[in-house]
Formats: C-alpha cells, structure tokens, sequence
C-alpha cells in the first residue's frame, strides 16, 4: 500500500506542474496580445495629436522671431512633449507604464527616424520595442497565420494572435465556415466555389438541414416540419391541418415555415379557426351570434327581468350582467334595504355648540 502511495504522489505532483504551466502559457500569450493593444493605442493616440497640434505655434507674441530663434514648433521637442502628455488616460497603468518605459525612442523616433520610418506603430511596436508583429502574423517570431499572411484562414476567418505576438495563430472561421483553414462549410450551407486557396460557403434553402444549392430542390435532407414530395423539393409541413389539432380547445393554430404556433382565441369565442369575434367556432356564454360575428348579450333588455329583488337595477357588462341596489338603498345579505341617515348625539352636539351649557 505504502509503495502504491508513494508511486501516485510523483504523478499527482506532475498533473499540478502541467496544471500551473498551462495557465502559466495562457496568461502569457494573453499578456503578449494585450502589450500590443497598448502599444498600438499608444501610437493611435500619437497620430491623434500630431493632427491635433498640426497648426500650433510656440503661442508667444513673435512667431517669426521665435521659428529662428528657437527652431520651427513643427518639429520642436516642445511639440514633442505635448503630443506624449496626451497619449494614455491617467487611470491606464498599462500604458503609462510602456511609454515611460519607451519614453527615448519616441525622441528618436521625433529627431532622426519619423522622415526615413513614416509608419510610427510599425516603427516602434513592431521593429523597436517587438510587441506587435506585421497584419498576417503572429507569436514571438511573427510566423505567418493559417492560410498565409497576406489572407489569414484563406478570408474566412480569424487567426488567433494575429498582429501580436501572442497566440497560437488558429482560425476562428466566420459563420458558415469550418475546418482547420476555414475552407469546409458547416451544415445549412453548401460550397459554392472551391480550390486549394479560397471557399465560398453559402446558405441552403430554408427548408433544407443539408443542400447542393440554394433552392429547396437541390435539399439532400429536409429540415424537421419539411418534407419531401414527389418532385424531390422540400415544403413545409402544414400542422394546423393535422387531426387532431394540435391546439387547445381555446386556441386556434398558426403555421409558419417549417413550424406552428398556438394563439388563444378572442374571449367571445367557445373554440375558433383564427383571430377576432368573426372566427368564433361558437360564441362563449354572454355572447350571441350576429351578422357573423359575436356580440354581446343585453341581459339588462330581456323580456324577462334578470334583477328580481326590489329596488334592484341591473347594469349591462360585456358577457354579463351586474344587479346593484338603486339610490338611497344599500344591499345587505342580498337584499336592498334602505340607508339609514347616522343620527347624531343631539346632547353632545347642543353642550358643544352652546357655549353657556353647564358643564
């Protein structure tokens, strides 16, 4: 037993190791494209505010005076200067940290290199301080992504890393697409056009799960509610028209492509074939048949009284009726009773209102 404890111990210890190296790699590839990021918007902002101080002076009294003085502002360190002051928010640690870092190569880059080296985000992220790699690479040594640099996963996709110098440069195809090069389509589509270097997946029909082409003709196998008829297209499936219906007694059935759904019927209706008081089956109770449709019944209008009780009044409602007790009577245990006015204390109202009463 003891052997067979020490033996597992190794391999648990080495399952940690492997474990902790794994995250290990992601959080640095994850570190590698995030650096790039920063970088690139560390320069986006630098065009920014070259544009922005584009027409910019020294903003003294004589321009001129100072031009030869001092050197054109166009090119000045004092230009310089303001552009860097501007490049991160102060709450960004990340960027903060690399342009302090990097802080004499944007002089160099300002003085010696802008003219032979326009490209400031190729110059200094790519070739200098080596965060970024060139569109269509990726990693440390800016190996081409899948399907090459010029048009990564053939067009199809995204490689992962790509600019950066992190990920593993593995294609996340666009929808429709699928395989290692993004060249296969996936199920619902059908390939269009395809050789070596270039696939062009469209969809199917939408009655088809599988297809050749785009009408429902050219379906290999239709969609679940489509099914095939003799001329080998797929149509949609009519459930509404299946028996029994698949609704309830309240509902009435709607069908769609390749599907149905169940909608609740007007409240006039008992059972009906569509929406509205003219689709009614029958008419539910408090309801009558009129000139095609539903209407309300005036139980208040009968020949025969429907509120029998005295000094009862019968109100109409839609599919019912209300009977309330007329004015100056209130029901009490079903029946109308007159209201009986409150009387008042005449002995307390006469010391309150006499100010001369005996206490």
């Amino acid at each position: 037993m003891l052997t067979v404890v020490s033996e597992l111990r190794p391999l648990q210890l080495l399952s940690y190791l492997t474990v902790i190296l794994l995250f290990q790699l992601t959080d640095a590839k994850r570190d590698l494209k995030s650096a790039c990021l920063t970088c690139q918007q560390i320069t986006e902002n630098f065009n920014k505010g070259f544009e922005r101080t584009a027409k910019q002076n020294f903003g003294g009294g004589n321009t001129a005076w100072e031009e030869r003085k001092l050197s054109k502002y166009e090119t000045s360190e004092i230009r310089l200067v303001e552009i860097v002051e501007g490049l991160c928010d102060s709450s960004s640690f990340e960027c903060n940290h690399m342009v302090e870092e990097h802080e004499e190569h944007f002089e160099t880059w300002w003085f010696k290199r802008k003219t032979k080296h326009p490209d400031l985000h190729k110059w200094f992220c790519v070739e200098t301080i080596k965060v970024c790699c060139p569109k269509g690479t990726f990693g440390r040594d800016c190996s081409s992504c899948v399907g090459g640099s010029e048009r990564p996963c053939h067009g199809n996709g995204e490689c992962d890393g790509d600019g950066t110098r992190g990920g593993n440069g593995k294609c996340s195809c666009n929808h429709g697409y699928t395989g290692e090069f993004c060249l296969d389509c996936i199920e619902g589509h059908f390939s269009e056009a395809r050789n070596d270097t270039f696939s062009l997946c469209t969809e199917c029909h939408s009655s088809c799960k599988t297809c050749t082409g785009a009408t429902n003709q050219d379906c290999e196998e239709c969609k679940e509610g489509w099914e095939e008829t003799d001329q080998e297209a797929c149509v949609d499936v009519n459930e509404c028209s299946r028996d029994p219906p698949p609704c309830k007694e309240d509902q009435y059935c709607l069908n769609t492509d390749g599907s149905y759904s169940c909608k609740a019927c007007d409240k006039v209706c008992s059972g009906c074939t569509g929406p509205g008081a003219d689709q009614c089956q029958s008419c539910a109770g408090g309801y009558h048949e009129s000139e095609g449709t539903c209407k309300d019944v005036d139980e208040c209008s009968q020949p025969d009284p429907v509120c029998t009780e005295e000094h009862q009044k019968c109100i109409n409602t839609h599919g019912s009726y209300m009977c309330v007790c007329t004015g100056g009577y209130e029901e009490k245990e079903g029946k109308c009773v007159q209201t009986v006015p409150e009387e008042k204390d005449s002995e307390a109202s006469e010391a309150t209102s006499d100010p001369h009463g005996e206490l």
